[in-house]
């Protein structure tokens, strides 16, 4: 009743004010806004005046077609509330009042303005709970009310924001309760930032609340469970073992006779309660002890195994310096500005798991992101010292190639290692050739794949040949070459299983004689002489997995599916002499000038995947073959 009391009062100082000024109906909303601050102090808002016929030409204004379109008055210093009637600003797409003193509860009528798209109200001093009528901006992109005194829990209502793709920032305020399960229904685009609130609770492992990094989620002490390292504590069994036998329970050897009277039950009741007492103290007083020297111990060896920091707290992603993080950080290039602090704090979301690790894409700062590998402390490698832990990732970063990952800084403690590289944007080659429904506009023509193919080689190619020692990756697969917007191709994972490796014993790099231990790649990619236990990757090793790569490229099969291995599938069909049209991915059937390339590109990925590695070709001329192809 009072909103709408409210809306018939501003319709009748409107029809008034039409009488004595020539303002149209959006520059007397935003006069509300100019009467609700009481404080300006850089008089930003002098050129906001009656006597105009519109507000466009008003500072922190800017209109489409006449009307009002965006409001942007961040660090003013300015001070008062939000008044409802800037939700009568219809055509109101940006909204930015970030970095003022402005208070009370957001009101529900600023959002009638249901075209907004961007809505920031950042560091301010709002109070109360997020109005449900926040659900009606079905436009809404970004969504930033951090740092303000919000409280309540977390609205579902948030989850009618269908349009919602960039960020959701509801850091440092005083929401409490559980994070809603709903949350995961957000796209996996989201940056979501839950930090520093009174949030409670297991986190939710559902949808795109599994891609979120800890950033999303730290300073809140109460919430546990993935992406966060305070493990859920197990369901307390509430049953007292002491008291599980029925002590008027026949069946019980222990019974009391039922022909006993009360009181004598009630007596034999009493003793046991009175004999369990010590009991149960004597077991609390000697689990006190073992807990103090365990404890004890545990601090004793945490000193000796890594004298530079106090506590072993892990700090993830997006942890604080002040949380306990201790730790060498180093930059290979120069040229690459980034600081520790900057990597810890900024927006993370997970984009990749394997048994190494956890891969994050990083948001560093505004239109720069890296990639960010956790190794999997599962791993004896994560034992290893810092001398031998930098020989191995300087050995990585020397290798530097068009076509390979390129390895630019690594974070170094005791329990925690992590492995900054460039982010590669445009997923995997896996992804581009399974994921995708293919149609004629999805689908990968030849020309990119072949291009694919031929960055891959050469990158391969510069791995084997980098050092004066027999260089291998040891995982080639699909998985493990990245694309970017133009579709060039980029190695990755180089050195990955050695940095995660049980065999932490001396400082062997990467490029040395490794364990066949140290890489364990799908089975449909292993070399036949590499499937025996116990048996070491070579650089043949290597060029049989890229060989059913290129198979992959040519079928549009994937190597890992339930049918007979790719390469026996194909070596049948030539043996066969089959229709090409049976073997080659269909959405290349209709690029009949490519039908020569296609077969020589067959050729070269069968005697890639030869049996005996003694006929399969180096990497080198394997390139060459392939950078020929489409040249005659």
């Amino acid at each position: 009743m009072e909103f709408f009391l409210h809306i018939a009062c501003s319709i009748l100082f409107f029809s008034l004010s039409y009488s004595v000024s020539s303002l149209n109906s959006d520059g007397f909303s935003l006069l509300a806004l100019k009467e609700a601050i009481v404080f300006d102090p850089h008089h930003s808002l002098s050129s906001w005046k009656e006597s105009d016929e519109t507000p466009c030409s008003w500072a922190g204004i800017s209109c489409s077609s006449g009307r009002v379109s965006e409001i942007s008055l961040p660090d003013k210093g300015l001070a008062g509330y939000i008044p409802s009637e800037l939700g009568f600003l219809l055509s109101l797409q940006y909204l930015s009042l970030r970095n003022n003193n402005f208070s009370n509860p957001i009101p529900s009528g600023l959002f009638s303005a249901s075209s907004l798209i961007s809505l920031d109200l950042s560091l301010n001093f709002l109070s109360g709970k997020i109005p449900p009528d926040i659900k009606v901006l079905k436009h809404l992109i970004h969504l930033d009310l951090s740092s303000n005194l919000l409280n309540g829990s977390l609205p579902d209502a948030l989850m009618e924001l269908t349009s919602l793709s960039g960020s959701l920032n509801l850091s440092y305020n005083q929401f409490s309760g559980q994070v809603p399960e709903s949350f995961g229904m957000f796209k996996v685009s989201v940056s979501l930032d839950l930090r520093h609130n009174n949030l409670s609770g297991p986190i939710p492992q559902i949808g795109s609340l599994l891609n979120q990094g800890p950033t999303a989620f730290t300073g809140n002490p109460y919430l546990c469970g993935f992406p966060l390292q305070n493990p859920c504590p197990s369901p307390v069994n509430t049953k007292d073992p002491l008291n599980s036998l029925n002590p008027l329970d026949p069946k019980d050897p222990g019974t009391v006779n039922p022909s006993f009277n009360n009181s004598t039950a009630s007596h034999q009741k009493d003793s046991k309660k009175a004999l369990s007492i010590p009991i149960l103290c004597g077991v609390i007083f000697i689990a006190g002890l073992l807990i103090v020297f365990v404890w004890i111990f545990r601090k004793k060896w945490a000193f000796t195994q890594c004298k530079t920091e106090k506590e072993r707290n892990s700090i993830g992603i997006g942890c604080e310096r002040e949380e306990g993080m201790s730790g060498e950080f180093h930059v290979f290039d120069e040229g690459f500005k980034l600081e520790l602090e900057e990597l810890l704090r900024a927006s993370a979301y997970v984009v990749g798991k394997s048994r190494n690790g956890i891969v994050y894409k990083v948001v560093v700062r505004k239109g720069i992101s890296v990639a960010v590998r956790r190794l999997s402390e599962g791993s004896g490698g994560l034992s290893r010292r810092l001398k031998e832990f930098e020989a191995e990732v300087e050995a990585i970063a020397r290798v530097n190639h068009p076509n390979i990952v390129r390895l630019r800084a690594y974070y170094y403690a005791c329990d925690e290692k992590l492995l900054v590289s460039d982010y590669i944007c445009n997923g995997t080659l896996y992804s581009a050739l399974h994921d995708a429904v293919k149609s004629s506009s999805t689908a990968l023509s030849w020309a990119v794949r072949l291009n694919i193919a031929q960055g891959a080689a050469r990158g391969l190619a510069y791995i084997h040949e980098c050092g004066p020692r027999k260089c291998v990756h040891g995982n080639v697969k699909s998985s493990k070459i990245l694309l970017d917007e133009d579709f060039q191709p980029y190695i990755s994972g180089l050195g990955i299983g050695r940095l995660v490796s049980s065999t932490s014993k001396g400082s062997d790099s990467f490029s040395r004689k490794q364990n066949a231990t140290q890489f364990v790649s799908s089975a449909c990619y292993l070399a036949p002489e590499a499937r025996g236990e116990g048996l070491r990757p070579t650089q043949k090793c290597d060029v049989y997995a890229f060989g059913v790569v290129l198979l992959e490229i040519l079928t549009g099969r994937p190597a890992e599916s339930n049918e007979k291995e790719l390469e026996v599938f194909v070596r049948q069909a030539f043996k066969e002499e089959r229709p090409l049209s049976e073997i080659v991915d269909r959405s290349l059937l209709h690029e009949v000038y490519a039908k020569k390339q296609v077969l020589a590109v067959f050729h070269i990925a069968l005697g890639c995947t030869e049996a005996d590695p003694e006929m399969r070709p180096r990497m080198r001329a394997v390139s060459d073959c392939l950078g020929r192809v489409g040249c005659d």
